[in-house]
């Protein structure tokens, strides 16, 4: 099992209720528990189109013994199955799932960047991150 800490965010719909469905189907995946959930926190978007509303995001903190490309796979079906379309880049989004780190792993490659390449830019992100670190 390795450690692996995922950010969670929505800011369309019901954005609590977005993040606890994804952080719920996270838990059912095979091989993989949760082992803590940060606050939640909101945030204003970070780049992307004008006028979008502001985020709430999380960081979830798992083990897990799916590899890298296989969580994030799985990752990606769930953001489809909570309804996520593909949309602008940095558009509003109903939930979006990201591998921030995956134990002392780096890892870059067309589909995923290990750790998230803009992770320590975010204080959306390093503030959930410490706390469940």
């Amino acid at each position: 099992m390795v450690i692996c800490y995922l950010g969670a965010g929505s800011n369309l719909g019901r954005r609590r209720k977005n993040i606890k469905l994804a952080v719920k189907s996270i838990a059912a995946l095979s091989g993989t528990k949760i082992i803590k959930v940060s606050r939640f926190i909101q945030s204003a978007p970070c780049g992307g189109p004008a006028g979008q509303p502001d985020y709430l995001n999380a960081v979830l903190k798992i083990t897990t013994n799916l590899s890298p490309l296989n969580l994030l796979k799985k990752l990606k079906i769930i953001e489809k199955k909570l309804g996520r379309t593909p949309a602008k880049r940095f558009g509003p989004r109903l939930i979006d799932l990201d591998i921030l780190l995956y134990g002392e792993r780096i890892l870059r490659s067309k589909t995923l960047a290990i750790p998230h390449p803009r992770m320590f830019e975010r204080d959306f992100v390093t503030k959930p991150l410490l706390e469940v670190l």
